[in-house]
Order: C-alpha cells, then structure tokens, then sequence
C-alpha cells in the first residue's frame, strides 16, 4: 500500500468522504456536518492521507487540522483526527493504524502539543484503535459535544 498526502478537496478525498458519509448515515442515522474546509488541512496546520493499493484504487484515509483554544472546547495546540475511514474491503490490514501514526508524526513536527478526536458509540472498532495506541477519553469538543453518543479522546503529542 502506497500512503500519499492530498489535498482534502481530492477527487478520491471526496469519494472517500462520501463513502464515509454513508456509514455515518448507516450506523447513526445521519450524516457528520462538521465544517471543514479543504484549506484547514494544508501543511503546516494540517494534513490529509489517503492510501492507494497497488493498482491505484484509493482505500483508506484520514486527516488532521490545527484547533486552538474555542468556544468548542478545544485547548491551543491541538491537532483534530478528522475522516478516519477505510473501505470495508481493505480493513483489518492495519491501514488505518498507519495512517494515524503517520498523522500524529505530522501534527508532531508541526509544533502540535495534543491530538484529539471524536467518534462514536456506534463505532466499537475506532475506539479499540484509539485505545491501543494510548490514546485516552478526554472531556468532549466539537460539534457533538452535546450528544449521548459522542466519545472524544486525546494523546500528548509531546
């Protein structure tokens, strides 16, 4: 499997997203309306991964952006998993642990101090990831702060 960095604007970006979108829509009833701007995740406030079997078919993804202290609940520092996802024909290949790692190494050397992120209740194979790598349930930020199903988890980066 070959990793490369995209813009978050990517024609296979946005087929992942939309991909994503419908296990949102599949498991929780609704799609994610976060806000993101394709600008949030260019280096080197951000970063965006897609990773391509050998034949070019776009498999997995995943990406970060620079949050600071909001009225959303995150702290100065920050750095924000967002899309998370890999094709369920690819999963179970460590793919997604790869792409985590290679997010974290980014937000890193971009000063980041903390990565965070939210998932879901629904999503039991997301939060066994987070939690084998270290990371750990954090006070909840973001769009879904409110919500019963929301779980956000944070990691130092230092």
């Amino acid at each position: 499997m070959r990793i490369v960095p995209v813009g978050y604007d990517h024609p296979d970006a946005k087929s992942l997203d939309g991909q994503a979108q419908q296990e949102y829509l599949a498991r929780y009833g609704a799609i994610d309306l976060t806000a993101m701007d394709p600008a949030e995740f260019s280096p080197p406030r951000g970063l965006y991964l897609i990773a391509y079997t050998p034949d070019g078919s776009p498999v997995a993804t995943g990406g970060w952006r620079a949050q600071d202290l909001n009225e959303e609940g995150y702290a100065d520092g920050d750095a924000e998993i967002k899309r998370m996802f890999t094709v369920e024909a690819a999963r179970g290949r460590g793919l997604a642990r790869r792409i985590l790692g290679m997010l974290e190494e980014s937000a890193r050397a971009a000063g980041r101090l903390r990565m965070v992120l939210e998932t879901g209740l629904k999503q039991p194979e997301a939060v066994a990831l987070y939690l084998s790598v270290g990371y750990a349930p954090a006070p909840k930020f973001g769009l879904y702060r409110h919500e019963p199903y929301s779980q956000c988890f944070a990691k130092p980066l230092t």
